[in-house]
């Protein structure tokens, strides 16, 4: 295998701290939330408390000013233990970076330092029943009125960590004349008058992520609402385009991660398996599948380690991290449904990883824009229209 140049002792060592952690605070409850379909609020108030939370954001609001390689080794061993249910990568990642580059001082005082100790938690609502992929045809609307204040009305699906969530950044029509450019980022926290969350949505897969609607009926939100207040009002498209490439690097980086699990339990699986007396790891076709597999993921790792790369020097572009979401996730599913195959009828029972992780990677090539949209994506950067 070719080793990995990303990480530093101090990365590793963190890493160490982690996974003792998911084995401790995770793994022993991860099923229970399966059923429940949501994690335990405690499991947050841990992370924060072992700075597990917001690492990139700055000490003066609760962080530890951490590179994003810090967030890269959380998303690799969620990854790897099936660990679907915990949304640190949403609030550390992506909610908490939206704050910390656009807020104005106030929000990111208000917000940041309780999302770093675990004692809220952040959500992102962008997607609509009638929006996904296309977030310029958002119907949920931010009207001003005329004492500086928004009426917030409409309502947006699939939300991570939408029902434990304590403040939302919401995606809003603040000027629907002007279509996408009159877009703005709306903060919204739990108990406002007219703010209404739906029960857990039930899903293939990500059983113990919290996913729920979120409706809005005359929510009335105060003038310093908008994120980045009135400067930043009508932006928010923007600012939504300048985070996708890290959001879609992540989800890369997790597709490669999982499909690396899934191959270590099936190389264990079929070293034990006895078909025909013999172990099904002596069959050509086994090895022969196996191989291709852990070809096609080292490639797959080495294109998402040097696209870290590009992120961490500020130079990866739209095109390329489009490129990293859809080869990685579709892979992904290639991998995880040839080893389920060579786990045989076991392949089909809930007990084994190699399920789970099979049902929750489908959703890999539909969120952070849809791999038909990253297509669209690559071909737009290659000149093609």
């Amino acid at each position: 295998m070719i080793p990995r140049t990303l990480f530093t002792r101090d990365h590793e060592s963190y890493r160490d701290s982690f996974c003792r952690f998911l084995a401790k605070e995770v793994a022993p409850f991860h099923a229970q939330w399966e059923e429940q379909g949501h994690v335990d609020r405690e499991v947050w108030r841990k992370a924060g408390a072992n700075g597990f939370l917001c690492m990139s954001m700055p000490e003066s609001y609760g962080g530890s000013e951490a590179d994003k390689l810090y967030s890269i080794i959380q998303t690799e061993e969620l990854a790897r233990g099936g660990f679907s249910g915990i949304g640190f990568g949403l609030h550390n990642e992506v909610v908490a970076p939206y704050i910390l580059r656009y807020g104005t001082d106030a929000q990111k005082t208000q917000y940041l330092p309780r999302m770093a100790s675990g004692e809220m938690m952040g959500a992102i609502a962008m997607t609509e029943p009638s929006a996904g992929s296309d977030l310029q045809g958002i119907k949920t609307t931010a009207l001003k009125q005329s004492d500086g204040t928004y009426l917030l009305n409409g309502s947006k699906t699939f939300i991570t960590n939408g029902r434990l969530s304590d403040v939302v950044i919401v995606v809003a029509k603040t000027n629907p004349a002007l279509g996408g450019k009159g877009t703005s980022l709306l903060m919204l926290e739990t108990g406002t008058a007219g703010y209404e969350k739906g029960k857990p949505l039930k899903k293939l897969g990500l059983r113990a992520q919290d996913t729920c609607e979120l409706f809005f009926n005359n929510v009335r939100l105060p003038a310093d609402a908008v994120l980045g207040g009135e400067a930043h009002e009508n932006k928010g498209f923007v600012c939504l385009m300048q985070q996708l490439p890290w959001e879609r690097l992540l989800i890369a980086i997790g597709a490669v991660a999982a499909s690396e699990a899934a191959l270590d339990w099936t190389i264990a699986y079929v070293q034990e398996r006895k078909v025909f007396g013999q172990a099904l790891s002596s069959f050509q076709n086994t090895r022969y599948k196996l191989a291709e597999l852990q070809t096609e993921v080292q490639v797959a790792r080495v294109f998402v380690d040097k696209c870290a790369e590009l992120l961490l020097e500020d130079k990866l572009d739209t095109q390329t991290a489009s490129m990293a979401k859809y080869w990685t996730t579709d892979l992904q599913g290639k991998v995880m449904d040839e080893c389920l195959q060579l786990h045989g009828g076991n392949g089909f029972m809930w007990e084994y990883p190699i399920v789970r992780a099979y049902a929750d990677a489908r959703v890999q090539r539909i969120y952070g824009g849809t791999n038909e949209i990253m297509k669209e994506v690559i071909s737009r950067g290659m000149g093609l229209k």
